[in-house]
């Protein structure tokens, strides 16, 4: 198929996106009465929020022919996103549970061997043309197919040369040992156009201190983005270092902050918009999900939410 310029959306990703159920009202999993049912995935997570934003966002993937394969598609369709998704009928939609405590939530996933994970380089070649293109290692820790889904959008550029293809690290230790993940995710990290990490997961897998260690680590990667949590976000460019420090939040719920701050930045990417705009748009995407419940909290209008991240920079310059 031949896709004319109108067909060309702002951010394409792709990995996989889960039915989450969690209790309603929140409690320990075991004391709950009834559960409700959304959808997460750290990929769809930045569609949604780039397309509430106005953008003109896809996300590709794999589902099971269930029940729970046509939520995803509906509830990410509800939010705007583009659903480039495939069904396998061998294959079943991965579920997860959140249990929340009075130490914090925990997570239970059932995505062992689910559709997603069946994902391959094949995905790539069916998608349409798209300004920038959004992976996680999330995918890659999913399979063997799936982490050379990731390797080769990363490093063969299917989809051109003029497409950004950005990298959010985004380790997670129930999925994969660190031992493993380390050198793998450091080599898809290197091949990215935009990095995202944090100081502490790169400390994690990599025993570094500092942004320019991560630098050092790769340093064939375009603009890494180094999160440091309450401190401050820091962009290492061709250019220089651009820092902005994190503004004070009062914290509802941690989880899909990470994927709301890569959303701000990259809808400050897709506008063209001075380095230190992408930073506080980033943070200030991230502090609205972190005052909401659910891993797509919900974010202000992009009016909004560029005037506050404009704020923001002008109280810490």
């Amino acid at each position: 198929m031949t896709h004319q310029a109108q067909d060309t959306f702002d951010l394409i990703t792709a990995g996989e996106t889960m039915v989450l159920l969690a209790p309603d009202p929140p409690a320990p999993l075991r004391q709950a009465a009834q559960l409700r049912v959304e959808v997460a995935g750290a990929e769809s997570n930045v569609a949604c929020h780039l397309a509430r934003l106005g953008a003109r966002a896809a996300f590709a993937s794999r589902v099971g022919a269930d029940p729970f394969g046509e939520v995803v598609r509906e509830r990410l369709t509800a939010y705007g996103v583009t659903c480039l998704i495939e069904t396998d009928p061998a294959h079943r939609t991965g579920v997860f549970f959140k249990d929340p405590g009075p130490l914090g939530t925990r997570v239970h996933y059932y995505r062992d061997g689910s559709a997603a994970s069946m994902m391959d380089t094949r995905l790539l070649g069916a998608l349409p043309p798209a300004r920038v293109v959004h992976l996680t290692g999330i995918t890659a820790a999913l399979s063997p197919s799936c982490a050379e889904l990731v390797a080769y959008a990363l490093r063969d550029r299917p989809f051109g040369l003029d497409v950004t293809v950005t990298f959010d690290v985004n380790y997670r230790p129930g999925l994969w040992p660190v031992e493993r993940a380390a050198p793998i995710l450091r080599e898809l990290a290197d091949a990215a156009d935009v990095v995202f990490v944090g100081l502490d997961e790169a400390a994690h897998l990599w025993g570094v201190t500092y942004p320019e260690d991560i630098r050092e680590l790769l340093p064939r990667a375009g603009t890494i983005v180094v999160k440091d949590g309450p401190i401050a976000a820091t962009s290492l460019t061709a250019g220089g270092r651009v820092d902005v420090a994190t503004p004070a939040v009062d914290v509802v719920e941690p989880v899909g902050a990470g994927d709301a701050f890569a959303a701000g930045y990259l809808l400050g990417l897709l506008r063209q918009a001075p380095e230190a705009l992408r930073l506080s748009l980033g943070h200030q995407a991230a502090a609205a999900a972190l005052r909401s419940a659910g891993d797509v909290g919900v974010l202000p209008a992009v009016d909004q939410l560029i005037r506050s991240a404009e704020h923001h920079l002008e109280v810490v310059s």
